[in-house]
C-alpha cells in the first residue's frame, strides 16, 4: 500500500510538467505539411546556382525545413510586428488594389519587402537570411485562399464548422484539416501533386504577384459561396476540394522556385 501511495504521489507531482511537454500547434497557414510541400517542390525546381547560394545563406537548412519559420516565431513576442504579414483580408465587394491597406503591412507588402531586402547590397547577411526565411513561408501563405479572405470574418476564422465532428473553422479547414486528414507526409505530397506539362508549369511560374492575389481571393469567394449549409464536414468536402488544395500547393512551389531563381540570378 505504501509503495502504491508513493507511485501515485510521484505521478501527481510529475503530471504538470508532463502536460507542458505536450506539443501545441500554433500554425495557421497551410500547416507545417503544406508549407513543407511548397518548400520541397521549390527545392526540386530551382537552378543549381540558386540552390548553392541559398544553401550558403541558410547554413545548409533545407527549404522544406525552414518553410515554417515565420509561423514558429509567432510564439516570440519580439516578432509580433510580422503577424499581419501573413494575410490580406479584404472586404467582400473590393479587390486588393481598391482595399484599404493595413498600416502594419500585409502579405503583398511582406513579399515585396523580403525581395527588396534580399537583393539589396546594403543588407546584412543576417537580414538577408531572416527575410529569405520569411519569403519562403509567405509565398506559401499567399496561395492558401483564406489568407485573401473576407475582412469581416477574419479570413474565415470566424466561420465555425465541424470537421468530422470536431470544432474547427473555415480558415483552419484550408490551412491544415484537409491536408492532415489526407494522411500523406510532405515528401509524399510533393511527388503526388497534379501532373502538368513543363510548358504549363512555366506559364504558372511567370504569373505576376498580383495574379497570385487575384487567384486566391477569387477562390476564397467561391469557397464562401459554396460552403454547405450543413457545416459538419468530412469526406464529401475532402473529395470535392482536395484537388484544389494540391493545385494551390503546386502553384506555390513552382512560383517560389521561379522567384528564388530571379532573386539570386
Amino acid at each position: 500500500m505504501e509503495i502504491n501511495f508513493m507511485k501515485t504521489t510521484l505521478i501527481l507531482l510529475l503530471l504538470p510538467s508532463m502536460l507542458f511537454c505536450i506539443p501545441i500547434s500554433t500554425k495557421d497557414s497551410w500547416g507545417a505539411t503544406g508549407h513543407r510541400v511548397v518548400g520541397e517542390l521549390a527545392a526540386q525546381r530551382i537552378k543549381k546556382r540558386t540552390a548553392k547560394k541559398i544553401n550558403e545563406l541558410l547554413d545548409g537548412v533545407s527549404l522544406a525545413q525552414i518553410s515554417t519559420y515565420a509561423d514558429d516565431i509567432k510564439s516570440d513576442s519580439h516578432f509580433s510586428e510580422y503577424s499581419p504579414w501573413h494575410y490580406a483580408n479584404i472586404k467582400q465587394d473590393e479587390t486588393y488594389i481598391s482595399s484599404a491597406k493595413n498600416e502594419k503591412g500585409d502579405i503583398v507588402f511582406a513579399i515585396e519587402k523580403c525581395i527588396q531586402v534580399i537583393q539589396s547590397s546594403s543588407s546584412s547577411r543576417d537580414d538577408k537570411q531572416f527575410h529569405l526565411k520569411l519569403l519562403i513561408h509567405f509565398v506559401g501563405d499567399i496561395h492558401q485562399p483564406m489568407h485573401l479572405g473576407n475582412l469581416d470574418d477574419r479570413g474565415g476564422n470566424d466561420i465555425k464548422i465541424k470537421w468530422f465532428g470536431r470544432n474547427s473553422n473555415l480558415h483552419r479547414l484550408w490551412d491544415s484539416d484537409m491536408i492532415d486528414n489526407y494522411g500523406m507526409s510532405y515528401s509524399e505530397l510533393a511527388i503526388n501533386l497534379p501532373n502538368y506539362s513543363e510548358d504549363n508549369l512555366n506559364k504558372i511560374a511567370k504569373a505576376p504577384l498580383m495574379e497570385w492575389v487575384n487567384e486566391s481571393q477569387g477562390l476564397a469567394k467561391k469557397l464562401y459561396y459554396t460552403l454547405p449549409k450543413n457545416t459538419n464536414l468530412g469526406y464529401r468536402y475532402l473529395y470535392d476540394h482536395f484537388d484544389t488544395v494540391r493545385f494551390q500547393l503546386l502553384k506555390g512551389g513552382v512560383r517560389l522556385a521561379a522567384l528564388l531563381d530571379q532573386i539570386f540570378k
